[in-house]
């Protein structure tokens, strides 16, 4: 069989595999969106190597935009074959598609209104009316359901934790069996259940996200308390970038604890992601993939002002009474984050909380490496607000994590690739692979093809 990597590889976008057996099935592993900066987001308007006709297959690991967010450009240049994936996992990625089809679409207009674009006209990467055209090729799998792809081929999705619905894959075939890890989640999460150790792979190809650190020993409940109180003290407003799916609804529970306790102001706390709030209908409906009750869901939103409409948005932005906002996007590459940010980040009286892992190029990886100007939507905004970092709120597994994933394989692999990482953390991770199990173990570059006999 053949091997090729086509996203996913020297950074945590772009997640894309490819295999194809001997006799010509080929399989995507993931389907997504490459971020970050310029350079990298232009691999997003490249073709792929292939034609995506002769794809028979997608297998999602889960829903976040850097796994699923391609798909409408798969479709729109010939995929007609099927997408598998979980149930919730479904569900999230349409929600993400339409959402970011919607993004595309706004920025493009806005380019173009305002003339910040090099391209005339700017044009988005994809519609939302490509986005849905994705739609019917979704097929729901079960989890920890073997099924056939082909006569000798067959898939199994297993329990990663991450974000609700996210799965590990085992893939068998041409009597290999390969095992991808997509996103890890951490043991110890608020929301999810420890993921699933596999027990058998020839082959393993293992995310690197946080592959050369530790996740730190602080409480982040007193973090978050801390940045709160202090923040509200001098009459400023927090504004927390977001992933809208399962980061959100985390940070939700930590702050609906902290109201609980009388730990947190009597002040406006506000979910401004339309996806988010969509996302929490999924938690009640999807109750044995997560810990939370439905009790306590139904009342944790009840703390909340759920804003949809981008009217209440501006009318949020202006107001002068102290708030605290959680708005996506997650890296502050897009969404409506960046409407708050034009105006709350060039005052000091406010603090910008970063909460989830971020990607080179990012204006969210910018900031906490402390930019001192930001551009949003082709104007420089001056960075006056306080910038903080709460770590230990990522879904991501960190290096020891990882390393325990691989604890229960019963014999040695083949081989372990290391994906989905920068440099660093790819490099770190590979020798602590090779030093704890003796594994052969392997960076690959972009475009890399391999063949396994």
């Amino acid at each position: 069989m053949k091997i090729q990597f086509l996203g996913g590889v020297g950074t945590v976008t772009g997640s894309k595999t490819l295999i194809e057996s001997d006799n010509g099935i080929r399989i995507l592993i993931d389907c997504g969106l490459f971020q970050g900066n310029k350079e990298t987001r232009q691999l997003n308007w490249q073709p792929l190597p292939i034609l995506p006709s002769s794809i028979d297959y997608v297998l999602l690991t889960h829903g976040h935009l850097d796994h699923c967010g391609w798909l409408p450009r798969l479709v729109n240049q010939g995929f007609e074959g099927k997408i598998y994936c979980t149930s919730p996992t479904k569900a999230i990625s349409q929600l993400i598609l339409l959402d970011s089809g919607k993004i595309q679409e706004e920025e493009a207009e806005k380019a173009n209104q305002e003339h910040y674009s090099r391209h005339i006209p700017a044009e988005p990467l994809y519609t939302v009316d490509q986005a849905e055209k994705v739609f019917p090729f979704f097929r729901v799998i079960q989890l920890d359901k073997t099924f056939d792809l082909d006569a000798e081929i067959s898939a199994r999705f297993f329990y990663a934790s991450h974000i609700l619905g996210a799965c590990s894959i085992e893939l068998n075939l041409e009597g290999k069996t390969l095992v991808f890890s997509g996103d890890i989640g951490r043991d110890q999460d608020d929301l999810l259940f420890k993921p699933v150790k596999p027990k058998k792979a020839d082959y393993v190809f293992l995310e690197s996200t946080y592959g050369d650190r530790l996740h730190p020993a602080n409480i982040p409940m007193d973090d978050l308390e801390r940045c709160i109180n202090e923040t509200i003290a001098r009459g400023g407003n927090v504004i927390i970038p977001s992933f809208a799916v399962e980061r959100a609804q985390t940070i939700m529970f930590l702050l609906w604890k902290l109201k609980q306790e009388g730990r947190i102001p009597e002040i406006p706390y506000i979910i401004d992601t339309p996806m988010g709030i969509r996302v929490i209908d999924l938690f009640t409906e999807n109750r044995t993939w997560h810990k939370l009750k439905l009790e306590d869901c139904e009342a944790m939103c009840s703390m909340f002002s759920l804003i949809t409409d981008f009217e209440e948005t501006i009318e949020t932005i202006y107001s002068d009474h102290p708030k605290v906002v959680i708005a996506a996007s997650g890296m502050v590459t897009g969404g409506r984050v960046l409407s708050y940010l034009e105006r709350y980040i060039v005052d000091d009286k406010n603090t910008v909380l970063i909460v989830g892992f971020q990607a080179e190029g990012t204006r969210g990886r910018k900031l906490i490496e402390g930019a001192k100007e930001i551009k949003i939507y082709g104007h420089y905004y001056p960075v006056n607000a306080q910038i903080i970092e709460i770590e230990g709120l990522s879904a991501h597994a960190d290096q020891e994590d990882l390393l325990q994933w691989l604890s229960e394989l019963e014999t040695k692999p083949q081989n372990v690739f290391l994906v989905h990482g920068e440099q660093p953390s790819l490099l770190t991770l590979k020798n602590m692979v090779e030093h704890r199990y003796g594994f052969n173990c392997e960076v690959p570059y972009l475009q890399q093809m391999i063949e396994i006999n």
